[in-house]
């Protein structure tokens, strides 16, 4: 036995030993830790994420509970409970955003941004699906006339990236689109306080990068927008009708890059000037078309997006150096990785093939990133 061991220690010691825990204490507490995880049960409950997005609840159709949880990179439903017809407006649209939605603006963001000002808009996600519930897992684009920040823009787009049960988009199918090199549905309509444009993915996809700015040409090339609308905010989140507790946004990016005001999407800074030469070879039932588009401007072209309605009768069967938004109806040709740009005075070119009934007709005019072009 060996009592004199502990109490050998001096006060000094003591002391000694007391300071340097504090010190690794406040070592401890100086560190920046992970961030916890901050839950969400109010229905329109919010909180910030990274310092620039915004987490919400957003339970707006059930008086059923709802909570979702937001982590450092997305959120995830813990709580969904309830379920609302199908053939209906989903329970909510618990959502991660970059923008201004109802007055709640994201820290530091630079939208409302006019969309003749954005030169590329380049977002990602990724989702955590479950099977115990219907759904869709989706995208929203909102433009407006106005850089309002507050109640309902005047055009929806929306991007379903899955759907699960009995559910549809807003609205009817109205043509098929190949944007952002991929394939998708495309629905049109209107909820009674927008419109809406939707893309739904022929099958789930779980992750994807793209630019937000090649869904709104869509929306101006059909009409549901222009060049001098503001982009207010873009979110990402599902609907669910049923159930949906588990559900996930695992990760979440969002940057609008913007040019000078007064130009065109895909051509910040500056106005479009254009020629568009279409050659046709017709015959019965089918035609093939060639275009070559002029920069008949000072400055040069980034982008291009050759807007265009293809007369009733006439669908596009095949294609070649541009990808093109659907096969009939409004059209969008858009550039490839080795074309994308048109300098002053130069051109590029791009063909298709199609079927058409009864008397053959030319499109009746084109824009270029928004502006018109003259026809030779």
């Amino acid at each position: 036995m060996r009592p004199s061991t502990h109490h050998a220690r001096s006060a000094r010691g003591l002391l000694g030993a007391l300071l340097t825990a504090i010190v690794s204490l406040a070592a401890l507490l100086t560190t920046a830790p992970a961030q916890a995880d901050t839950a969400i049960c109010q229905p329109f409950g919010t909180t910030t994420i990274q310092g620039r997005y915004v987490v919400q609840n957003n339970r707006w159709g059930t008086s059923a509970a709802q909570c979702v949880t937001a982590t450092d990179s997305g959120f995830r439903i813990t709580q969904a409970d309830g379920s609302v017809p199908t053939n209906g407006a989903p329970k909510s649209y618990p959502s991660v955003y970059n923008g201004c939605h109802y007055t709640n603006c994201s820290p530091g963001t630079n939208l409302p941004a006019q969309l003749s000002t954005v030169s590329t808009a380049p977002s990602s996600i990724t989702y955590s699906y479950v099977n115990d519930a219907v759904y869709d897992a989706a995208y929203d684009i909102w433009l407006d006339p106005t850089p309002r920040t507050d109640g309902v823009n005047r055009t929806e787009i929306m991007i379903w990236f899955n759907k699960v049960g009995s559910i549809q988009p807003i609205g009817s199918p109205v043509a098929t689109a190949n944007v952002g090199g991929r394939d998708w549905q495309v629905w049109s309509g209107n909820n009674g306080s927008n419109d809406v444009l939707s893309f739904v993915a022929p099958s789930a996809v779980t992750s994807w990068s793209f630019d937000v700015m090649d869904f709104a040409r869509q929306a101006i090339s059909r009409g549901l927008a222009q060049n001098n609308w503001y982009l207010t905010s873009v979110q990402a989140g599902f609907e669910p009708w049923q159930n949906g507790a588990g559900l996930a946004v695992t990760s979440f990016s969002s940057a609008v890059n913007t040019g000078s005001s007064g130009g065109n999407p895909g051509n910040p800074g500056g106005s479009t000037s254009c020629k568009v030469a279409y050659a046709t070879n017709v015959w019965s039932g089918g035609f093939t078309a060639d275009v070559a588009i002029t920069n008949t401007g000072s400055s040069p072209v980034n982008g291009w997006q050759l807007a265009f309605t293809l007369p009733s009768g006439q669908r596009i069967t095949n294609y070649w150096n541009a990808n093109l938004s659907s096969s009939s109806g409004a059209v969008t040709a858009s550039n490839t990785a080795y074309n994308g740009q048109i300098a002053s005075g130069g051109q590029v070119t791009f063909g298709f093939q199609g079927t058409a009934d009864g008397t053959f007709v030319r499109p009746s005019g084109f824009s270029l990133n928004g502006s018109a072009c003259t026809t030779v």
